[in-house]
Parts: C-alpha cells; structure tokens; sequence
C-alpha cells in the first residue's frame, strides 16, 4: 500500500483513529490512481464525508498532489474537523475542513463536481438508538444493517459527482452491498469491488461507483 502518514489525533476528543478499514480504503484509492487518472483525466475536486483523524482525505490529497486537487473534508464533530486539517498540514498538505452533518454545507456549490467522492461511514450494525448517542460511539455505530447513516447520504451521491466523478465505499456484508449498488443504479452508477478484507468475523469491503454507458437493453443487478 501508500506509505503511511503521520496523524495528528487526540485520544480523548472522541475521535475516530486510522484503523484496518482506513488503510484498507487508502490503499483501494491508491491502486486505483492511476487507472482513474488515465481514463478519467486528473481530479479536480475531492470531498471526503465523515473525515475522521483526516488519514484517508491527507492521503489522497498527497497522492494527487501533482495534479492540483482542491482536497474538502466535513465531519459533525468539530474535534474530527480539526484533527483532519492538522493531519493534512502535518504531512504538507492542504485540506479545507468543514463542520457539517454528512454533505449539508457543501451541498449546493459542490454539486455535479466532485471527482471523487469518499465515505467511510458508521457501519456496525447496532440497536438504532446507538446512532445517536454521540461520542466515539456515532463514528462507528450505523444502526439497523449499519445502514442508518449511509441510507441518508447514498440519494446524494448522483448529484455531487461530476459526470466523470467516483465514489469511493467501505463497507460491511451485513449492509449489503447488493442493495447498494441497486440503489446507486437508479442514479446512473455501476459498482465495482476494489478491495475485501476479513477483519475478525466481519468482512470488509470497498466499492466504487461511477457513471456507466447506456448500452441497449441495461439491466440492473439482481
């Protein structure tokens, strides 16, 4: 994978820290580079919902260093919003931090632009109370499928990403990728499985999504 970063995190600001499902999504971005850069054409605009500590925004920012990109991370938990932006500026890099719940403040002047898109989102399936807890707990906690969050987000992800744009998704088998992918369908994007790790007794994936061709007869999956 990419070589790691130096992270600026606070244990007790209830602050998600770098993890499996971190490096495994940084290193999914990271062997995608490439492809994405070559078929693509070089990003312009990355936004990460739900930063964290700001590993995976700071990584991706390092990794498209070269090609200008303007690097966005939000988070509901101002301490998250500034680890993020220390992060990035530990390992020379810029990331605008913003604090907002999931896309709110960014919604309107980063729709249709976004090149790529990443989210790392509360995916434990727990009670639904759980969600809104608060603290450590809301970072991981994704209520009933682990879905809670995610189902808020996923209706937006058609419309910030620009026509070339990617989406880049961790997630468990328990939140059913399938589902996903047949939601994200109905909005023009086709999955494909970048990375599966087993972590303990979960197993972990990233997907991406992207706009695909309108060939005759597209049928979505099953």
């Amino acid at each position: 994978g990419a070589p790691r970063l130096c992270v600026v995190w606070d244990r007790r600001a209830d602050v998600y820290p770098p993890a499996e499902d971190t490096f495994l999504l940084t290193d999914a971005v990271e062997a995608d580079a490439a492809e994405l850069v070559e078929t693509r054409g070089a990003p312009r605009l990355c936004v990460e919902v739900g930063c964290g500590s700001g590993y995976v925004i700071a990584s991706v920012a390092r990794r498209f260093a070269a090609h200008a990109l303007h690097c966005i991370g939000t988070d509901r938990n101002p301490a998250a919003a500034a680890s993020a932006y220390a992060t990035a500026r530990a390992n020379g890099v810029n990331v605008d931090t913003i604090v907002t719940d999931l896309d709110e403040a960014i919604f309107e002047r980063c729709a249709s632009r976004v090149d790529v898109l990443l989210f790392n989102p509360p995916y434990v399936p727990t009670p639904d109370e759980e969600v809104k807890v608060g603290g450590i707990t809301a970072s991981w906690a994704g209520g009933e499928r682990g879905r809670r969050v995610l189902d808020r987000f996923l209706p937006h992800v058609g419309l910030l990403l620009s026509p070339r744009g990617c989406f880049y998704l961790v997630a468990l088998q328990e939140n059913d990728p399938q589902d996903i992918a047949r939601r994200l369908y109905r909005q023009g994007l086709t999955m494909k499985v970048l990375a599966k790790q087993h972590t303990g007794e979960e197993l972990l994936y990233v997907l991406r999504f992207s706009r695909r061709p309108q060939p005759v007869g597209d049928m979505p999956p099953r």
